[in-house]
């Protein structure tokens, strides 16, 4: 039995390790961080802290695409979730009159409310019940033992040293995505890759239901709040009677620095529209202080695309192969499918080879690439708005006359408020089911949101000046 190292036991590293054992290989994991808590999950989830994971105590919900895999895949992970109390989400209660129906639709359109470190918990219980895995703590890849010729792995080396042998090594190390390091020490050329900014600090706090009752409705399905004109604040509910409220804003944006505060972030949240309903005392109380993050670039990693020098055996998955802002919620799906392509492709292609290196690469490739340019694209444009927001200045203009090119996002984020097929077209995008471009192939698409003609309506958005004097009260109240 052929043998893979997974070097990281986050969601990308674990769903490696079920996909690849599912393939026929034996599975070493190898693990920096200490084990999860013990006990029921919905004790050992909350106070979970992944220090090497940042991202982990943010907000997160895994989108339409992960739960199809989760379905065909890992149906008792998706089993667990719902038996700790994960809301299957019906985004069809969104969507507007004149959207084509049907089973298809209802049974796609679908969320999972999970906090991420639940998600990641079941995973590593699924994974540790797998008689071929073994998860190994304390221990990382700190490099590589290749071919003479070195256009093959032969081993992975630990930290401390320790030669393991493999037939494949699985890069799950996430954004700081440690082939790259690994590869330059082989004396490997490392392939360039794409980056792009992401914009964005986020804060995060975690909050507990009283009842089974949700005060308000979620707005867009899975979700209430919006992504602004000048910051985002967004709620996602959770599993066992959690929510999360996340609010975004420019990196470097100092005059909303008090977000940082519990009190300055209560009092924006409760601003913000469709969130404050939840925050009354008699509806919820808060779990977590508030924690802040600020997110990488959105990067495409050329170590896993096919300009890349193959070396054979050697594959980076998830966020080592490709980051995007985590605005759009996407990046555990695509773990998820990206972990369960490459156990399809080494099924195929069973031979461990340069060809099939250059197979993954172009899998991975046509995976990434849409999500990559979409959020690169949209990051841009937001960036450029909130600036805008921030400098008193005129919101930027599209380039060329009305009608030309594509629509925009917020063309098309207008029409979907009262265009059924448009809206059905943008969430299965949103939601992973369909790239950018299938979304905007969508027959009748582009037409109807140009008949539309409606713009965005702002009339409830806080204004920033409303918000910093909320921030400011909140700063004077603690001192």
């Amino acid at each position: 039995m052929p043998t893979a190292v997974i070097a990281g036991g986050s969601v990308a590293g674990l769903a490696s390790a079920l996909a690849l054992s599912g393939a026929g290989y034996r599975i070493v994991v190898l693990e920096r961080e200490a084990p999860p808590p013990a006990g029921p999950v919905t004790e050992a989830a909350g106070p979970w802290r992944r220090s090497l994971v940042p991202q982990s105590s943010h907000s997160h919900t895994l989108t339409s695409l992960g739960v199809r895999l989760l379905r065909a895949h890992a149906p008792e992970v998706l089993r667990a979730a719902l038996a700790a109390g994960a809301p299957l989400l019906d985004l069809t209660v969104a969507r507007p009159p004149g959207a084509p129906g049907g089973a298809r639709e209802a049974d796609d359109l679908v969320a999972l409310g999970c906090r991420r470190t639940t998600l990641e918990l079941l995973l590593y219980r699924a994974v540790c019940a797998v008689p071929d895995v073994t998860v190994r703590h304390g221990q990382a890849v700190g490099g590589l033992e290749l071919s003479p010729a070195g256009d093959r792995v032969r081993a992975a080396v630990t930290g401390a040293g320790e030669r393991v042998p493999a037939d494949v090594v699985v890069d799950a190390s996430g954004r700081v995505a440690l082939s790259r390091g690994w590869l330059r020490a082989a004396g490997v050329p490392v392939a360039d890759d794409r980056i792009s900014p992401s914009g964005l600090t986020g804060f995060t706090r975690f909050y507990r239901l009283l009842d089974d009752r949700w005060p308000g409705p979620l707005g867009r399905g899975n979700a209430a709040g919006d992504i602004w004109g000048h910051y985002a604040g967004v709620l996602h509910p959770g599993d066992d009677g959690t929510f999360s409220i996340a609010l975004g804003v420019l990196p470097g944006d100092r005059a909303m620095a008090e977000l940082r505060s519990e009190d300055g972030f209560t009092a924006v949240a409760r601003a913000t529209p469709g969130l404050g309903h939840w925050l009354d005392p008699e509806v919820s109380v808060p779990l977590s202080p508030v924690h802040a993050i600020t997110s990488p670039p959105n990067a495409l990693r050329g170590t896993a695309m096919p300009h890349q020098r193959p070396v054979a055996g050697l594959f980076p998955v998830g966020d080592a192969a490709c980051v995007t802002n985590p605005l759009f919620g996407r990046g555990m799906s695509l773990a998820l499918a990206h972990a369960f392509r490459l156990a399809a492709l080494l099924t195929a292609h069973e031979d461990v080879d340069i060809a099939q290196r250059r197979a993954f690469a172009r899998m991975t490739r046509e995976l990434f690439l849409p999500w990559y340019e979409q959020s690169a694209a949209a990051d841009l444009a937001r960036i450029a708005r909130w600036r805008a927001a921030i400098d008193g200045t005129a919101p930027p203009r599209s380039p060329g006359p009305p009608g030309a090119g594509p629509p925009t996002s917020e063309e098309i984020g207008a029409a979907a408020r009262h265009d059924g097929l448009v809206w059905d077209a943008l969430t299965r995008m949103l939601m992973t089911l369909a790239t950018p471009a299938e979304m905007l192939r969508t027959e009748g698409f582009t037409a109807r949101v140009r008949a539309a003609a409606v713009p965005l309506d702002r009339s409830g958005e806080p204004a920033r000046a409303d918000l910093l004097r909320l921030l400011a009260g909140a700063r004077g109240a603690s001192v």
